[in-house]
């Protein structure tokens, strides 16, 4: 049987498409003198990965996506670069046990090629089908990275050396080496030219991989020979001012980082796990300034009613969101605002995530008696103006904040609830009167974090009917008026390494007190009730302000949903 036409009874066999379509094809393909595969691809009945994994199938290999998938730089190094692009394939894993090279290509029924690859690599090579854009990018983005290049160069330093057996006794001398302290920087320099907020150094069994946090998502950039895992964990832990001998409890450290102009101040947390310690480091810039509230994403009647509620001498102000949506950022933000010569602005924080000068910034340590509660007590004995409290988690550090508001201070604070109508009952749960949640809140705010779309490939496409009546559903009167809505989403390109996306953008709702959510306070009405009052008054939704910005060309709906959807 033609391959075209396996692949065809393989989508069949699948429940992919129906019988009645596939005959439709094949009889489209014979009066047009089209190829079957052309046909099918035009009629979009099924994806491109569906028909590559059918056709996969059919000529008996397996199919493998690569996009996501770090590669080890000695693997990369079986196979020059120049050959990888020139028959557009690549290496992307290798089998001790089996001695097999496995190796991602467009066309793995290429068997010349395939034996010049055994020649070459010394490997038996193990063929996967692979999409044609996915292989090019990966090999654009692999082997032109310094990031493999360098790892790679290291790598082979310490196959001379004794890292490949690490014992006690010689453990400070073989972190202190070149090749390791070369890897460990590699990968932090990496780390802040790609703005990334995380790295993990994760041990498994035959490797260990390294991912980086890149605008909200987790992208695995490398992997390493678990040969160095060793004494690149413990390299990291004397950097941290950490017990190296220490692997069978948690621990934390810190330390900074500096590239150029750029300094970063690192937070390391290790980890027991299975295959050894796993590591986290989260990065917080000490360069570059707090952005201003438009340039965080506030717009329209959202920034109307948070500076109307900054400008109040006193009250509280709580920022609302999961971990990770940027609250602190937004704090920060309003902090750099109100930082005058003027007022004593003092912060409790867990950890302190920017240095900002002219503020007194405590963090909260916890093992010598200061928390929360504690820090607050201690605080308006310091004559302040304006409070900034990390978080309000507990009933006494509720009582204590409007306490403080109360008597005439100004308080910020975050609190951990999936939107701004949510937070009031949340208070009342923590032992706040209503009658006293209605003296002192000024505001409430809700956010996420979305993925902005790479500028530099963005292009418009027009929905179709269901994503619009989506649109309709939720912006109704909000609905720009316009002739055809269009949507926009990122291509992929160099620029934003294929992801379509490069920066992110918050999105926001600021729910402020009014008269008619007093009264539905003091009743202890729902979270529902009190919503639907604060949109009938004119606040924008944290999901309408994504539709808008996604219709602006901003961020895609895609986006949106991720991070809003309820």
């Amino acid at each position: 049987m033609e391959l075209s036409q396996k692949i065809l009874s393989i989508l069949v066999d699948q429940g992919d498409i129906k019988e009645t379509d596939a005959q439709e094809i094949r009889q489209s393909a014979l009066n047009s003198n089209i190829p079957i595969l052309e046909v099918l691809q035009r009629k979009r009945l099924v994806s491109e990965e569906k028909i590559l994994e059918a056709k996969a199938k059919a000529i008996g290999v397996a199919y493998i996506t690569l996009l996501g998938r770090g590669i080890s730089p000695e693997i990369l190094n079986y196979i020059p670069e120049p050959v990888a692009k020139k028959n557009k394939l690549i290496p992307f894993d290798f089998d001790k046990d089996s001695g097999q090279l496995w190796v991602a290509m467009t066309d793995p029924l290429n068997l010349p090629v395939i034996e010049f690859l055994e020649q070459k690599s010394g490997k038996k090579i193990t063929p996967f089908l692979a999409k044609e854009e996915d292989v090019t990018a990966k090999i654009d983005q692999e082997y032109s990275q310094s990031l493999a290049v360098d790892v790679s160069e290291a790598i082979k330093e310490t196959a001379t050396g004794q890292v490949r057996t690490i014992e006690a006794e010689n453990i400070g001398q073989i972190i202190k080496e070149a090749p390791i302290a070369k890897i460990v920087t590699t990968i932090l320099e990496y780390a802040i030219r790609n703005k990334a907020s995380d790295i993990h150094i994760e041990p498994q069994e035959t490797r260990t991989r390294v991912r980086y946090r890149i605008d909200g998502i987790l992208h695995e950039k490398l992997a390493l020979p678990r040969a160095v895992n060793e004494a690149v964990i413990s390299r990291i832990k004397i950097l941290s001012n950490m017990k190296i001998d220490e692997k069978r409890l948690p621990q934390d450290g810190r330390f900074n980082f500096k590239l150029g102009s750029e300094e970063v101040d690192l937070r390391v947390s290790t980890l027991p796990t299975v295959f050894g310690e796993k590591v986290t480091m989260r990065l917080l810039p000490k360069t570059g300034g707090i952005p201003s509230l438009p340039e965080l994403g506030l717009s329209g009647p959202s920034l109307r009613n948070l500076e109307f509620a900054i400008s109040r001498p006193h009250g509280i102000i709580l920022i609302t969101g999961p971990t990770g949506s940027g609250k602190t950022t937004t704090l920060y933000s309003i902090l750099s605002k109100l930082n005058k010569i003027s007022v004593n602005i003092i912060t409790l924080e867990d950890p302190v995530e920017y240095e900002i000068v002219g503020l007194n910034q405590v963090q909260v340590n916890t093992t010598a008696g200061l928390t929360f509660a504690s820090g607050m007590r201690a605080f308006l004995r310091q004559d302040p103006n304006i409070i900034l409290v990390g978080e309000i988690r507990d009933k006494e550090t509720t009582g204590l904040a409007i306490q403080a508001a109360l008597t005439g201070h100004l308080v910020l604070s975050t609190l951990h609830t999936n939107n701004a109508a949510t937070a009031i009952p949340r208070l009342i749960d923590l032992g706040a009167e209503p009658f006293l949640i209605v003296s002192v809140l000024n505001v409430v705010g809700a956010q996420r974090i979305v993925r902005r779309i790479c500028q530099a490939c963005r292009e418009e496409f027009i929905p179709d009917q269901l994503t619009l009546n989506k649109i309709n559903n939720v912006l109704g009167k909000l609905l720009p008026e316009t002739d055809k809505i269009r949507l926009y989403k990122g291509k992929g390109c160099n620029e934003c390494g294929n992801s379509g996306y490069i920066g992110r953008i918050g999105i926001f709702e600021t729910l402020p007190v009014s008269s008619a959510i007093t009264k539905l306070i003091f009743s202890k009405a729902s979270a529902e009730e009190i919503e639907k009052q604060a949109v009938v008054e004119g606040m924008i939704t944290l999901k309408q302000d994504g539709f808008l910005k996604s219709l602006s060309g901003i961020t895609t709906l895609e986006e949106i949903i991720r991070v809003a959807e309820e």
